[in-house]
């Protein structure tokens, strides 16, 4: 014991030493011998924790207090060592702290208890985080244990509970900003939404609104109250608005005796003030406690709800009796300065600064419902409707937001806020949109009105509200009950009972109407201006009654009658619009005062948009002086002010003409797609519109949308029918505009009958006989286009029919003139028609109304003026061609001279006139040599100079330079080109122009650039592909221009002669080159070549070409008939030209002709024309300017007409002449196979079979490829038996087979003739022959055609049909009757059909059919 306490003393020395070892040493020989020694721990305490071993230290003081728990010293170690700690262990602080502080109180030592608890709370205001320090705080509560201890000593509980809730305020603030950041990012995420959530979460679980009520409860100071009383109530508020609707109840009751008992208190806390106005439910403002208005506005002046409360409690609606300031004795006794008498109150507002003050408070109260109510309500008494619409709006959208957010709509029915207020304004709104548009938003109305009556059935403005909406919808039965009851429930009320008599007037009660309208009289109140305005409106209706009562002219113009109660209305109110109507309608119609009646009109629709007839007639009157901009200005005003259109489910007819008025408007200004909807709205009103219908075609035609056009003008028409006499003087129109757009459409047949059947109705329409004139010409061209050139001709001659009646009547028409030059134009297109030109009506026509000796005046340059005009009528000119050429030639400068007055007009018709020429000069100066052209050519030229000069801006006029001078100057002519391009970049045909230049200079590359960029900027424009097509073959690439030619062949039009022509030329020299393409591929090339004659006739080189094809694919006749007009054409050229190339020409047609005469069996003929070719050509000296293409031409058409007359000779019997032909056609070749090989055949059928082996022979030695040769070699060895020649033949052929050399016309003859071969030695053989056949071919029809015979199966057949079915065009090249000989084979009637169909000629397909049906 004793060294116990000697350690302990000597710890206790080192401690005051601060050797803090030496105090753990000889702590730990206490603690060695007393574990539990309460003095050894504590030291060990201390010292630990001056060496700053912190848990050592707590150990040693746990272990104390756990020794001796009720001695403060340990206690107050173990805090000194926390406060030590900073904000660590606050939290073990505080329990530290509390026991600490019990002891004391147990001990009775306040002053400790005190001093323990102040140093505990300032250290964790230090150190500690906002949750420690409301910790902190609590122990300062009435609610801890020590509170009422040390009551006195600490915090008065105001101060804590604010400190508690600073806290908490800024702790809520953090917590719900770092959710809000948090949570903005999620997928979907709305910030409203997040921030609505986020407040839910925290105001939930926050006691913040008890504390608030603590500080209210506990704090003597009135101010700190009062700002509290504020928190709490707006925390409360906030609240309830983020609450789920089930919350919203409990927290709505407090609210409202939190700022109920604010505004008792008259403490000037907004919010609450705000919610005791805008939360009173109210179905006027008189329900409202004036007291209470006054205060608000007192107490918030500046407020919006304050400056419209002020406003409206000043106006005459204000349902507080106004009040007159108290007299001030003090003031009247000693005015101040600047009042001029003191007995004078403040003057009242105006109504315009009533207006001002209200609106400026509704800016700045832009959510008050209780505002826009007010102001909706003194925008209906000041028949502002638009104002009072909007205000009502905002109001139901703000109490509805108001009712969800306090939750107020979820309550029983009856004590809903929204009730009174709702319906209140929904009366306002209602009320408002009866005249706000009218008849626009009636139905709106209706439905406000209807539902307001299932809950207020007495209610009087719903009352009136419905009778005046079914008044204006015409159902007057109903609107009288409904104000005959409104009536009832305010019997002198003027204003109803007026109504109520109006709707009997307009029910045609017109004498009960004027009765109880003059009753009425008296019930009004002139004291203001709807006093005023009730009367006008009483008196005109009254003037209506008499005018409808007796509508006799008598009646009507007496001045005692209507008309003195009309101005009996004005006198009542000057600015009152329908009296001003009824009396323009007097002074138009029965005071024939048409100014009088045009300024009551103006009035009358200056004072109200709404006067449909005054409109109607000023916008009539504005139409008939062109004046459209007064027109739009009515019509739009009309339309804006809703009563042209009616409202839904009412009688009332619609008014159309407005649309129909700005339809015309923006038609004249060329708006077309306004205009459209203006007609389509007018439409929509008068279904059985005929104008406008009209007028939506022609609007429908001017933008391009045709066929919507069509159909317009087709409904016009069927409107039309039903029209009467008086109102279809305008009938002709619709179907006048229905051809235009026919023509537009390009349907010109029809549009072509639609003005004839015009032209019958309006005969002297000159505008509708220039669109006949023209539609004829542009049909023509368009048959041209399409290949119908008879119809083409027919269009042009009665254009000249319809243009000599339209010149009688009028000559000076630009396009008469240009028709007519185009419709001659034509038969130059059409020369196969060109005997069908009516030349005396042309002379005839361009002799009218002139003096002819005026051609003259422009015949310097081409001679064509008066001496040929007058050779048309003679007869003199028996050039067709010419003849229709000269008389376009003429119309063109007839067009010229009529339009002199128009420099446009005139540029146009120089343009014309310069086509005119060219097209003479290159149709009736083929010939003539490039270096100079002729006096067409010329006189072309000049006429686009004239052009140019006039209009150098326009891009065809240089381009028809640059074409004319092509050849002459080429210099110029790319300048002309260059610059149209530079006017116009964008045509093909410009850029195709400027290639054929540089093409015709032999400049490739430029050319080839320029028709690249004709094909890009049109890729459809053929003779650019034409251009290219000749440079591929300049290039030496004929099969790339072939497939070029045929494309621009199938996209160009019909009147494209070079397109037909190089197509034709190509076509031939692939066939002759390659030898490969069935009829199939004939059939274009004939149609082009078919076109080509029809245009040019005279085309000998293509007609010669046209029977070449025609030869080919088996059409002998037109072939010859072909070839005889090229032979007589020839020889009239030769007779006059004695040219060597005529002479060729004529003599290869004859040899050509002959050729076909042996394929027509007209074997003398062809003798006879292939002699005539032969005896032409015969001598060999040729003249020394025939190129070697002509040589080997002349050589090869004289072995056709040795080879023609040869078969002719064998084929009439004539052995040996024939063989004389032959003979010299081996001189000719130069001994070529397959003419031997005919000779052969005729000197066996000559018997000469000897002969004939021998040049067999020498052709198998010679050219031991040739295939006719070795079949015809074993054709003879197997007639003659010749085993061993048969042998040979035979391995050649069987050689043959299995190659891919022989034609397969040739293979069908080898396969035939191996199988003749191997029938000499079985049946078998024969079956093992034809067999290898379809082995080695299976896919060709012959060789199954072969095996028929041998089975009864119907397989072979049926593979011989499939086969020739795959082989025909276009997939294959099979004839047309091997395709019918396979179809033969399976006797099938269906099959038989095809091959009759296939091939009509063959006989063999008739008999099939007969026996096929006849076993059948």
């Amino acid at each position: 014991m004793s060294s116990t306490k000697a350690a302990l003393k000597a710890a206790k020395a080192a401690l005051d030493a601060q050797n803090y070892t030496e105090v753990l040493e000889q702590c730990q020989k206490v603690l060695a011998l007393d574990s539990g020694n309460y003095h050894a721990n504590v030291f060990s305490g201390i010292a630990f924790e001056k060496q700053s071993k912190y848990e050592a230290s707590v150990d040693s003081y746990r272990k104390a207090i756990k020794t001796k728990g009720n001695d403060p010293l340990a206690w107050q170690g173990l805090i000194s060592l926390y406060e030590k700690l900073g904000g660590k262990e606050i939290g073990e602080c505080q329990k530290a702290t509390v026991q600490l502080a019990e002891l004391y109180h147990e001990a009775n030592d306040k002053a400790k208890c005190q001093t323990v608890i102040d140093k505990f709370v300032s250290h964790v205001r230090q150190h500690g985080t906002p949750a420690q320090q409301k910790l902190a705080l609590e122990v300062l509560l009435p609610s801890s244990k020590f509170y009422d201890y040390l009551e006195g000593r600490i915090l008065h509980p105001s101060i804590t509970y604010s400190r508690l809730a600073d806290i908490i305020e800024d702790e809520e603030k953090q917590r719900i900003n770092r959710a809000i950041g948090e949570r903005r990012t999620r997928l979907g995420a709305k910030i409203s939404q997040v921030t609505t959530e986020v407040k839910r979460e925290v105001f939930e679980a926050s006691s913040l609104e008890k504390i608030y009520q603590h500080v209210i409860d506990w704090t003597p100071d009135d101010e700190i109250r009062r700002s509290y009383e504020e928190k709490l109530l707006q925390r409360c508020y906030d609240t309830l608005v983020i609450l789920p609707a089930d919350k919203k109840p409990e927290k709505l009751a407090k609210v409202e005796e939190l700022y109920r008992g604010m505004v008792i208190l008259k403490h000037p806390f907004l919010l609450a003030w705000d919610l005791a106005l805008e939360w009173q439910d109210g179905a006027s403002l008189s329900e409202w406690d004036l007291g209470i208005l006054k205060e608000y506005i007192e107490f918030f002046p500046d407020n919006g709800l304050s400056l419209v409360l002020s406003g409206f409690l000043s106006s005459e609606i204000s349902p507080f009796p106004q009040q007159i300031p108290p007299l001030n004795t003090d003031e009247l006794n000693s005015p101040k300065e600047g009042a001029t008498n003191g007995l004078s109150p403040e003057p009242p507002l105006a109504a315009e600064e009533r207006l001002l003050l209200m609106t400026d408070g509704i800016e700045k109260s832009k959510l008050s419902i209780l505002a826009h109510r007010l102001l909706a309500e003194y925008y209906l008494h000041l028949e502002e409707y638009e104002g009072a619409v909007d205000c009502c709006r905002i109001a139901l959208n703000l109490l509805a937001l108001e009712s969800k957010k306090s939750g107020k709509s979820l309550q029983e029915y009856q004590s809903c806020f929204i009730v009174s207020n709702s319906d209140s304004i929904l009366i306002t709104l209602a009320t408002s949109l009866v005249y706000y548009q009218s008849p626009k938003n009636h139905p709106e109305a209706k439905s406000l009105f209807e539902d307001l009556l299932r809950r207020k059935t007495t209610s009087t403005p719903v009352l009136i509200g419905l009778g005046l909406i079914l008044k204006d919808q015409e159902h007057f039965p109903e609107a009288i009950e409904f104000l005959s009851q409104a009536v009832e429930r305010n019997p002198t009320n003027a204003n109803i009972r007026a109504e109520l008599a109006w709707c009997r007037a307009l029910q045609g009660n017109y004498k009960r109407s004027q009765e109880e309208l003059t009753s009425c009289l008296p019930l009004v109140e002139v004291v203001d201006q709807n006093g005023r305005q009730l009367k006008a409106q009483i008196l005109y209706r009254i003037g209506i009654c008499i005018w409808h009562l007796d509508p006799s002219s008598t009646s009507r113009k007496d001045r005692k009658g209507a008309y003195s109660w009309f101005l009996k209305s004005l006198q009542a109110n000057i600015n009152f619009a329908p009296p001003y109507t009824s009396l323009g309608l007097y002074y138009a119609d029965y005071a024939n005062d048409k100014a009088r009646a045009r300024k009551c009109f103006q009035k009358a629709f200056e004072l109200s948009h709404s006067e449909l007839e005054s409109a109607e007639r000023l916008a009539i009157s504005f139409a008939d002086e062109s004046d459209w901009d007064l027109v739009e200005l009515v019509s739009t005003r009309v339309i804006d002010s809703g009563r042209a259109k009616p409202a839904p489910g009412s009688k009332r007819k619609g008014c159309s003409w407005p649309f129909a008025a700005m339809g015309v408007v923006e038609l004249n200004r060329q708006d077309y797609a306004k205009s459209i909807v203006s007609f389509q709205t007018a439409l929509r009103i008068s279904p059985h519109d005929y104008h406008s219908w009209v007028g939506l075609g022609e609007s429908y035609h001017n933008s391009g949308r045709y066929v919507a056009a069509t159909k317009a003008f087709q409904q016009a028409e069927d409107v039309e029918r039903h029209l009467t006499d008086d109102e279809a003087s305008d009938r002709w129109f619709a179907k006048y505009m229905l051809s235009n757009v026919k023509r537009e459409l390009g349907d010109y047949s029809n549009a072509i009958t639609g003005y004839q059947e015009v032209m019958k109705l309006r005969p002297r329409e000159f505008g509708l006989s220039i669109a006949l004139i023209q539609t004829l010409v542009e049909s023509a061209w368009h048959d041209i286009e399409i290949g119908c050139f008879g119809k083409a001709a027919d269009s042009a001659i009665e254009t000249i029919k319809v243009a000599c009646n339209l010149a009688i009547e009028r000559s000076d028409a630009f396009n008469l003139w240009k028709s007519l030059g185009d419709a001659c134009s034509i038969f130059s297109f059409v020369q196969g028609h060109i005997e069908e030109y009516p030349s005396v009506h042309v002379s005839a026509m361009l002799q009218k109304n002139i003096d002819i000796n005026i051609y003259d005046q422009l015949a310097e340059g081409d001679q064509i003026g008066k001496e040929i005009l007058l050779s048309f009528s003679k007869n003199e000119s028996t050039n067709g061609l010419a003849n229709c050429l000269h008389a376009a030639i003429l119309a063109h400068k007839r067009a010229v001279l009529v339009s002199a007055s128009d420099p446009h007009a005139q540029a146009v018709a120089w343009y014309n006139l310069g086509w005119s020429e060219y097209r003479a000069h290159i149709c009736l100066n083929p010939s003539i040599p490039k270096s100079s052209g002729s006096k067409y050519l010329k006189a072309s030229i000049k006429c686009f100079k004239r052009a140019i000069e006039s209009e150098a801006g326009n891009s065809e006029f240089w381009n028809a330079l640059g074409i004319a001078t092509a050849q002459l100057n080429p210099q110029i002519a790319q300048h002309s080109f260059i610059r149209s391009l530079y006017l116009n970049d964008k045509n093909a045909r410009i850029w195709t122009n400027l290639g054929t230049l540089y093409l015709l200079q032999n400049d490739l590359q430029l050319a080839n650039d320029a028709f690249a960029r004709a094909q890009s900027t049109d890729p459809d424009y053929a003779p650019a592909w034409l251009g290219q097509g000749i440079l591929a073959l300049l290039y030496s690439d004929p099969k790339e221009a072939q497939i070029i030619f045929s494309h621009a062949h199938e996209i160009a039009d019909s009147e494209s002669l070079p397109a037909k022509r190089q197509y034709a030329s190509s076509m031939f020299d692939n066939l002759s080159s390659t030898d490969s393409g069935g009829p199939a591929s004939l059939v274009q090339p004939l149609f082009a070549l078919r076109q080509l004659q029809s245009l040019r006739p005279n085309d000998m080189a293509h007609q010669h070409l046209f029977s070449l094809f025609s030869e080919r694919v088996g059409s002998f006749t037109d072939a010859a008939s072909s070839l005889a007009s090229v032979c007589a054409s020839a020889e009239a050229d030769y007779e006059v030209t004695e040219s060597s190339a005529s002479l060729v020409q004529f003599a290869q047609s004859k040899a050509d002709l002959s050729r076909v005469q042996l394929a027509l069996h007209e074997y003398s003929a062809s003798i006879e024309s292939a002699e005539l070719a032969l005896q032409l050509t015969e001598d060999s000296d040729e003249p020394a300017d025939v190129p070697s293409e002509d040589h080997l031409s002349r050589q090869a058409f004289r072995l056709s007409a040795h080879l023609s007359a040869g078969l002719a000779h064998f084929f009439s019997g004539s052995l040996s002449p024939a063989i004389d032909m032959f003979r010299a056609a081996l001189e000719e070749s130069c001994s070529a196979p397959d003419i031997v090989c005919l000779l052969a055949q005729v000197l066996w059928a000559k018997h000469e079979k000897a002969l004939a082996l021998d040049q067999l022979l020498a052709v198998a030695e010679n050219a031991p490829e040739h295939i006719p040769s070795k079949i015809l070699l074993g054709a003879a060895a197997l007639l003659d038996s010749d085993a061993d020649m048969l042998e040979a033949v035979a391995a050649d052929l069987e050689a043959l087979r299995g190659s891919e050399t022989p034609s397969s016309d040739e293979m069908h003859k080898i396969n035939a003739l191996l199988a003749a071969i191997a029938a000499r030695t079985s049946k078998a053989a024969e079956l093992t022959a034809v067999n290898t056949c379809i082995m080695l071919r299976p896919y060709a029809p012959s060789g199954w055609r072969q095996l028929v015979p041998f089975t009864d199966d119907a397989y072979p057949a049926e593979m011989a049909r499939a086969m020739a079915e795959r082989s025909a065009p276009p997939i294959g090249a099979l004839e047309v009757a091997e395709l019918a000989g396979a179809f033969l084979e399976t006797r099938v009637v269906g099959d038989v059909q095809r091959a009759i169909m296939a091939a009509p000629w063959l006989e063999q397909g008739w008999r099939a059919l007969v026996g096929t049906v006849a076993s059948s």
